[in-house]
């Protein structure tokens, strides 16, 4: 009989080096770390009452801090790959992971999208050991516990925080991590648990999330976004450089907004970003919390001869967004600023005073409503808050991620990750809009030409699920007509639009769009399918008018 075990809270070993060599040995004995183990297989099988142990072999096995490897070309040394940090399923996936690898290194690209373990996701402050000894403890006892959605990590917390994290603590936040970044998930009632109860169903902050969704949609809601990348291209040549590698035109005026994809030679999406126009040779570059590392990497690559200067600068700004229809008359008591559709038009980024400090106010929506992204010195951070809601009151709501994310979903808007990779071709995923052919040349150009001469083989839906207790991940199955064809790449509850909302590809070869939506769609959950509404345009203000309202 053998019996092993993945503990919940396992021993951190190899902390101060590990011998050279060391190889397949074994370490001493450790029976009392062991013994809860045993008294569980003792009841499962009485057997194991009366047996004698043979053999005790305690082995060491190398876990990363989320429980997926690190595979891929080494953001800071090009040319150097690895393949590393198995978590105990280094022979399962060890066939997949020598055919991927081999093809990414033959053909400079990844065959299929590996986001999920790709060695760029990693943050530098990962390799601190006391961060490490903490987390790896927690994984190795969570790789087959059930992954509920959004399951936080309860162990090295902490390192990352927003100017305003205690502020946000203060009122109530539940915080969730990103790339390290401790990021208000949504915010408690008063006297309600600040815990996460998790569930496959509805969990326990669920009424919290329609609240501040409600609020964003009704009323006015502050989202702290602090955490996102923000990346400063600068030079003589910036422009010429974010010309080649973005599929937008990004040559605009200072103060002009540009959303964009970096696009690879394949027409994926390698970055999903805004580049705002800071002055004639200055840019700012907005992408994911969890893209930085990444994104750099890329641009690094691609940088080649041009005379640009190329900075990671996301601790140096907080990212206030006040968003909704209250949204300006939320900043009018605290600015001076015109805020007139005419004087501050959406995609235009200007500084104004917010209280007694100033801020860069982007007009741009993550949400689908009129609203600023506030760009504040990490300095002036918490008077600018302090600003905001002392004259918002009760018109101000924080709103937390859970909230950000079912208001993008139900808007149809993207995310990085999920419904665009790096195999997802930009004009499958609905971002033709974003891409300028026509602009002179650029990575991916091509591929853009090429596919709309040969037509689209799949196309990205949103689907509203028409059962109203439905709720959707992703992963889940899409079916269309009696088949399954493909999977949901997220999903969330759209509360505006009475339903659980999904994105997902669907295959369309031959098809035109009345064709495509004819079909009879279902999502099947837990078994069970479920009649979904598909749609190619934002089930939510199709025609954009809140954002520009």
């Amino acid at each position: 009989m053998l019996l092993g075990a993945f503990e919940p809270r396992a021993k951190p070993w190899g902390t101060d080096g590990i011998p050279q060599d060391f190889e397949f040995d074994a370490l001493p004995e450790d029976f009392a770390h062991f013994e809860p183990i045993l008294e569980t297989a003792m009841h499962r099988m009485p057997m194991f009452q009366t047996a004698g142990i043979h053999t005790f072999f305690n082995g060491p096995e190398s876990f990363t801090p989320d429980d997926m490897y690190y595979l891929g070309e080494a953001p800071e040394l090009p040319g150097y790959w690895v393949a590393a940090g198995y978590n105990s399923i280094g022979i399962v996936s060890s066939g997949g992971a020598g055919m991927a690898l081999a093809q990414w290194i033959d053909a400079g690209h990844p065959p299929f999208d590996l986001w999920d373990v790709d060695i760029r996701r990693a943050q530098p402050f990962q390799r601190n050991r006391r961060y490490l000894r903490e987390r790896v403890s927690e994984t190795l006892g969570l790789l087959y516990a059930d992954h509920y959605p959004h399951r936080q990590p309860e162990t090295a917390r902490g390192v990352r925080r927003s100017p305003l994290h205690a502020h946000l603590r203060e009122r109530g936040a539940v915080f969730g991590v990103a790339a390290g970044w401790e990021r208000a998930n949504w915010f408690a009632a008063p006297g309600q648990e600040r815990e996460y109860r998790y569930d496959w169903a509805g969990q326990n902050w669920f009424a919290n999330q329609r609240a501040e969704h409600r609020a964003v949609r009704e009323g006015a809601g502050l989202f702290d976004l602090s955490s996102f990348g923000k990346i400063r291209v600068e030079g003589h040549d910036a422009c010429a450089f974010l010309q080649r590698v973005c599929g937008n035109d990004v040559d605009v005026a200072p103060g002009r907004i540009v959303y964009t994809q970096m696009l690879n030679a394949r027409g994926g999406i390698e970055s999903d970003l805004t580049v705002t126009r800071l002055s004639e040779t200055a840019f700012l570059l907005v992408v994911p919390a969890a893209c930085v590392v990444r994104d750099m990497a890329w641009l690094r690559r691609h940088v080649g001869d041009a005379f640009a200067v190329i900075t990671d600068v996301t601790a140096a700004e907080a990212v206030l967004a006040v968003m909704g229809p209250r949204a300006r008359e939320v900043l009018a008591r605290v600015s001076p600023a015109d805020l007139s559709n005419a004087a501050h038009p959406f995609g235009t980024a200007r500084e104004i005073e917010v209280g007694m400090g100033l801020a860069r106010a982007h007009r741009v929506s993550y949400v689908g409503e009129l609203g600023w992204e506030l760009y504040v010195s990490a300095d002036q951070a918490a008077h600018v808050y302090e600003a905001l809601t002392e004259a918002g009151g009760d018109d101000l709501t924080l709103c937390g991620m859970h909230a950000l994310d079912s208001c993008r979903i139900e808007k149809g808007f993207r995310h990085f990750g999920h419904d665009v990779t790096d195999e997802d071709h930009v004009l499958e995923a609905g971002l033709g809009f974003a891409v300028k052919t026509d602009k002179g040349d650029f990575l991916g150009r091509d591929a853009v030409l090429r596919r709309k001469q040969a037509g689209l083989s799949r196309r990205l839906l949103q689907f509203r699920l028409e059962d109203p207790a439905a709720m959707v991940f992703h992963n889940e199955a899409i079916v269309r007509d009696g088949r399954i064809v493909s999977i949901v790449t997220s999903g969330n509850y759209g509360h505006a639009l009475g339903g659980a909302i999904a994105l997902g590809y669907v295959p369309c070869a031959g098809e035109t769009a009345p064709e495509l939506l004819a079909a009879r769609y279902e999502i099947e959950i837990g078994g069970a399918r479920i009649p979904a509404r598909p749609s190619l345009r934002p089930l939510y203000d199709p025609t954009h008018a809140r954002m520009r309202a």
